[in-house]
């Protein structure tokens, strides 16, 4: 464990990976530019480069888009991708005709609502999202952004247990907010801000490429046993932080978070957990907590709450956080928008009606039999990961996890973009595919084809 309440005021180094995605100033992104778009679209590139403050992951940006729809998205110059990537928004893919429709009716009556009031469509959301959550979680917060509802948990862990230590992973990722970043670990996003947070206390996540405890090929989940001995020794910790999995992706064993689980009930902290990217079906349950058997007592939501329309997240607690009173800890202008509750509702709709939570567990299962095929036929594929519609590939020399071929994987990204498939890179080698859990098998078929002659055609050079 580690203690982080301050970082270094120094601008941090260029970096040409993250865990978190691709990162936009490379040689492969300009040599993409300069072969594969139009003078036209660079121009455009350009005029938005001038006007938006420049950050990594972001903005110079990769391409312009132009409509989105279903599994595919399409830029100004006609070429429609296969998105992989959607960070994590498109669930049930994007401008689904039922969501609309939704937001469309709503937009005819009430487009906002005031502050101090509320409105049908808000508590109709809100009754649907306790009915289909985890037993237990029977209060609810509605916020614009995930990183806004992480924020809502960490003043209630406060509020609930008079105490304000937390305890999360290194190289974790809960948003781009200071408080945030604070309990995040992610380097990209803490570097160079000054001080952090404090008592927001870090240890090694339950990952196999970065073990510190050198379990290897049989966990010992030593890392659960670590966070045990933290709060032991803490003493006075208020919650512990985690994604149940990590989009990048990295996915805990069955027992680890009964562990946490466990510990933390033994030393009286809160669970929190984080499914801002992969619940509502990507894992193969509605939530991936199901996998694991445990039930937090707060949890998080975002990103495709809102149907991939509209910006909606939501934090869920158990009936013991119902304890704010006179205290306000998310009186956010838009948390009761009526168009966003009403994208919210018809997504959770869309989610049932159409049994997409079974697709991905089936797509995925075919998905996963299919990838592993891969390291036969191409000498770059060393491991495979995936649960559900959350899968990653990881590229690497030799099979050495040592040796990790991010030059590689970034070419082998452009070189999918060029026949039609968008996904994003994470770790710098991992070639991390999250499609809409509505894709169709035929879709799944094209991509991976697309895959498949993307390798080949990196490791022929």
């Amino acid at each position: 464990m580690t203690h982080s309440t301050e970082t270094s005021s120094k601008a941090p180094p260029k970096k040409t990976w993250s865990h978190e995605g691709d990162v936009n100033t490379t040689s492969a992104r300009e040599r993409w530019h300069s072969e594969s778009i139009s003078a036209q679209t660079r121009s455009l590139l350009a005029e938005d480069e001038k006007y938006f403050l420049h950050q990594s992951l972001s903005t110079p940006c990769l391409n312009l888009l132009a409509e989105a729809e279903g599994s595919h998205i399409q830029d100004v110059e006609g070429r429609r991708y296969l998105d992989f990537h959607g960070n994590n928004v498109h669930q049930i893919g994007f401008r689904h005709p039922h969501v609309v429709e939704a937001v469309r009716r709503q937009l005819e009556s009430l487009p906002f609502c005031t502050r101090r009031y509320t409105n049908e469509v808000a508590i109709s959301f809100a009754r649907k999202l306790i009915e289909v959550a985890p037993p237990g979680l029977t209060r609810v917060l509605f916020a614009p952004a995930g990183t806004v509802a992480m924020s809502m948990a960490l003043k209630l862990a406060r509020l609930a247990t008079g105490k304000f230590k937390t305890v999360s992973m290194w190289d974790a990722f809960h948003g781009a907010t200071l408080d945030s970043i604070s309990v995040g670990g992610e380097t990209q996003f803490r570097q160079g801000v000054g001080p952090l947070l404090p008592g927001t206390e870090h240890v090694p996540p339950c990952e196999i490429r970065a073990c510190p405890f050198k379990c290897g090929a049989s966990c010992s989940l030593a890392c659960a046993d670590y966070i045990d001995y933290v709060l032991e020794r803490e003493g006075d910790v208020a919650a512990v932080i985690g994604e149940t999995i990590r989009c990048t992706p990295s996915i805990p064993p069955l027992d680890y978070w009964r562990k946490v689980r466990a510990a933390c009930d033994k030393h009286g902290a809160l669970l929190i957990l984080d499914e801002i990217p992969i619940g509502l079906g990507r894992s193969g349950k509605l939530f991936a907590l199901e996998n694991y058997g445990v039930v937090p007592d707060l949890l998080v939501l975002g990103k495709g709450l809102g149907g991939g329309i509209m910006p909606l997240a939501a934090v869920l607690a158990t009936e013991r956080f119902n304890i704010v009173g006179p205290s306000s800890i998310g009186h956010f202008t838009h948390e009761k928008n009526p168009m966003a509750c009403a994208a919210g509702l018809a997504t959770l709709e869309v989610i049932e009606r159409e049994g997409l939570v079974e697709n991905a567990r089936n797509l995925g299962l075919r998905a996963l039999s299919e990838f592993s095929k891969f390291p036969a036929r191409h000498r770059l594929v060393g491991a495979l990961r995936g649960l559900g519609l959350l899968m990653g590939i990881e590229l690497m020399h030799d099979g050495n996890p040592l040796r990790p071929a991010r030059d590689e994987a970034t070419e082998v990204m452009y070189a999918a973009l060029r026949r039609g498939l968008n996904f994003k890179l994470t770790r710098g080698n991992m070639l991390t595919l999250t499609p809409p859990i509505s894709l169709s098998d035929a879709e799944l078929s094209e991509a991976i084809g697309i895959l498949d002659d993307a390798l080949t055609e990196v490791e022929g050079r």
